[in-house]
């Protein structure tokens, strides 16, 4: 079953859910991480994909999203302000140049950034293409036609919002606004001249039919860049007691996403620090690529030691400048 359906990938074609869902369920599952992983390397070559985020703008959320330590709805101890501060932002920045990350997002709590706000983060944008050679994303909200324009002027070229799960399991971890807003917001992202950033988080609760289902919303709209997060359940939030996600799980979820989105970057975000060590078998499961440093309000692992254990698994993670490659 495994290689009828590498073959299938390989030979351009796409698997359907039936064919999907039958690997998962079927397929040794060490069997079908080698497979994903050999699959992301023939297509992929040893690339892999360093990104970061800066919390630029944090808590007093009005939505209510269950996972979500940022909500003002929820009681959760976390740092609020409105925006960072210039010279924190530029830090960080020149930081992660330092380590080689290619891209960098700048992530701000809420609904949506009026464009007055936007404006302040454009300053941060413009500082740090002054300083290092990032590439640049965002993760702000919901759009408008003229705020995504604002954004590519700011030399904006990707743009980030989770579908954080499939249409069918959204409403249960959401109601304050839709999977459809977000659909919207990622069409206006792409009609900007923005490519896409666009995943989700595993363990809210969703079944594995729930997991291949946003695996194959987000190959329909053509994301090439994947953010898999695994639910850290938080003290305050609604899902604060959920049952944490296995290794198992997670492993079996990197590849098949790998398997229906051959072309994509899978990159393993926020989560996977709970795996200590055996975090790094996500790289071996058809991921190739992370989001490196902290994350909003958890901690990420140490840059350093992400490095390491990356080449270790082969990849090449030679720094690229502006112009080499995306």
């Amino acid at each position: 079953m495994i290689e009828r359906c590498v073959q299938i990938v390989k030979g351009g074609g796409q698997l359907d859910f039936d064919q999907a869902l039958a690997l998962a369920e079927q397929a040794d599952l060490e069997e079908l991480c080698r497979a994903a992983d050999t699959l992301c390397r023939d297509i992929h070559g040893k690339s892999f994909d360093l990104c970061s985020i800066i919390n630029a703008r944090s808590g007093k959320c009005s939505e209510d999203c269950r996972y979500c330590a940022q909500s003002s709805r929820y009681n959760v101890d976390i740092s609020c302000y409105e925006q960072i501060d210039k010279e924190t932002a530029l830090a960080q920045a020149r930081e992660n140049d330092s380590y080689g990350v290619r891209r960098l997002s700048l992530v701000t709590a809420g609904r949506s950034q009026k464009l007055e706000q936007l404006e302040a983060m454009g300053e941060l944008y413009r500082g740090m293409a002054r300083e290092t050679d990032l590439l640049f994303c965002a993760s702000m909200g919901f759009l408008t036609p003229e705020s995504a324009r604002q954004l590519y002027a700011f030399g904006v070229r990707r743009y980030h919002c989770n579908l954080e799960s499939c249409r069918e399991f959204f409403p249960s971890i959401c109601t304050s606004h839709s999977w459809q807003e977000k659909l919207e917001t990622l069409k206006i992202a792409l009609a900007a001249g923005m490519d896409l950033c666009s995943g989700g988080i595993i363990g809210m609760g969703e079944t594995l039919a729930h997991r291949l289902q946003l695996a194959f919303e987000l190959r329909e709209l053509g994301v090439l860049s994947i953010p898999i997060n695994i639910l850290s359940p938080i003290p305050g939030t609604p899902l604060a007691t959920m049952e944490p996600i296995s290794l198992d799980e997670v492993l079996c979820s990197v590849a098949l996403f790998r398997f229906i989105n051959p072309k994509a970057i899978i990159r393993i975000a926020g989560g996977r620090g709970r795996f200590g060590n055996k975090q790094y078998k996500f790289f071996a499961a058809g991921a190739n690529g992370a989001i490196v440093g902290d994350y909003l309000t958890t901690m990420g692992s140490g840059v350093e030691r992400d490095l390491t254990e990356f080449a270790k698994l082969g990849f090449d993670l030679s720094p690229k400048k502006k112009g080499e490659g995306a």
